[in-house]
């Protein structure tokens, strides 16, 4: 599997690491345990397109947000993560 960095371009799986759903948003200082625990502890196990997080540590550093098909490992999407240096991007 090949990645496309939106800052280094094309690059090989190793010099990323995968680090999980990037759709799970942490629950407010005051939204309880059940929040918390649901936020840390259950995740679906989705079967196709899902957003994950990883971090390209192996070249730029920056956290991306990568659209992959779960049982293909078809990438359709590649973009920086909030706050991972958007700014850097066509500069």
């Amino acid at each position: 599997m090949r990645i496309v960095c939106p800052f280094c371009g094309e690059r090989e799986l190793g010099e990323f690491t995968y680090l999980g759903d990037a759709k799970p948003q942490r629950p407010a200082p005051v939204a309880g345990e059940d929040a918390v625990y649901e936020y840390v502890y259950l995740r679906d196990n989705i079967a196709g397109s899902m957003s994950e997080h990883w971090y390209h540590g192996g070249g730029c550093r920056a956290w991306l947000k990568v659209t992959r098909n779960t049982l293909t490992h078809e990438i359709s999407a590649v973009a920086p993560a909030a706050g991972a240096g958007a700014a850097k991007v066509g500069a």
